[in-house]
């Protein structure tokens, strides 16, 4: 099979004509996406692991229709609309995607993956009651800046001048930035903050981070981030900078540490709460869930290519260390 046939099968449209599944009966879920079945490739699998855990396997008794913005927001919500007009039983959004979702429809049950706050942001009327036709689970992943600079403070002692990138339109800038820059301060860190939304945008972002000789970079928490790991860690290793995240996709892409939330392991229970509803389960009786498994990872290659050594207590506490 050729990779863009491949890509359609994992992430396109439905992946069965749609008289196939109303011969069979086959509930369709709907399948919203900020980013790219490639970018997220192990979160899909994880999705795919927790609808198993519940009894439902894609293409024996489930189908789903996928909907991927691959990093351009402004499409999410015809889409939403589309997944709506399709008649899907349920619909599985992430951070992004759950506002033009619960936009598009008061009557399908959402189930969301978010690390905003869903009451704050009008998701959900409170986490143990949600009311109407939404729940999900929520994960933390924008207040641990402190955490992550404590990580990469160890590991980098000497480090003074901290670039930090940042998405302008992302939901977690403003949170990020509220946890890392007084927790910079108490190092006496100098952060230089810069923003970018496209792949341009972040070329240019390095150039800024090489004039300004920032000594590590600190990669703010979002999905546009993580579909474009690929680039920013070769430019990471271009310029020779040391790079921490909140996602262990852009550790394993070549940058140099990560601390943050599994969020694979919230796709999964994501994916749990769309088979419960499936099975019958109201939205509004399913509390938000909250994932707590955190991870902490160090590409040790990266860290030799850098030129550091890796404390031995830092290789003992992470969860994982890529050799």
């Amino acid at each position: 099979m050729r990779r863009r046939e491949f890509i359609t099968l994992l992430g396109g449209g439905a992946v069965w004509p749609v008289s196939t599944f109303a011969q069979q009966a086959i509930p369709l879920v709907g399948f919203l996406n900020s980013g790219s079945p490639e970018a997220f490739a192990n979160r899909l699998r994880a999705f795919h692991q927790g609808l198993k855990e519940t009894g439902f396997v894609e293409g024996e008794n489930v189908g789903i229709v996928y909907r991927w913005a691959d990093d351009q927001y402004d499409r999410l919500p015809e889409f939403a609309m589309e997944l709506v007009r399709r008649r899907v039983a349920v619909i599985a959004a992430n951070n992004p995607a759950a506002v033009p979702a619960k936009v598009a429809t008061t009557n399908i049950p959402i189930v969301f993956v978010v690390a905003e706050d869903p009451v704050r942001t009008g998701l959900v009327a409170s986490l143990a009651r949600p009311g109407q036709n939404l729940t999900g689970v929520n994960f933390i992943i924008g207040e641990l800046g402190a955490k992550r600079l404590e990580l990469l403070r160890e590991l980098i002692p000497a480090i003074a001048r901290l670039a930090v990138l940042v998405n302008p339109v992302g939901a977690l800038t403003e949170v990020t930035l509220q946890d890392v820059e007084p927790a910079a301060r108490a190092m006496g860190l100098q952060t230089h903050i810069v923003s970018a939304s496209t792949s341009r945008e972040i070329d240019a972002a390095f150039q800024t981070f090489v004039g300004r000789r920032a000594d590590a970079l600190f990669i703010a928490p979002d999905p546009f981030f993580t579909s474009r790991r690929v680039q920013l860690a070769n430019l990471a290793a271009h310029h020779g900078l040391p790079m921490t995240s909140g996602t262990r996709e852009i550790t394993e892409a070549g940058g140099l540490m990560s601390y943050g939330t599994n969020i694979a392991d919230a796709y999964r229970q994501l994916a749990v709460y769309v088979g419960r509803i499936l099975k019958g389960a109201k939205p509004a009786d399913l509390p938000v869930m909250q994932s707590s498994k955190f991870e902490f990872v160090i590409n040790h290659q990266t860290a030799r290519m850098l030129g550091l050594t890796v404390p031995p207590t830092l290789l003992t506490t992470a969860d994982e260390v890529i050799e």
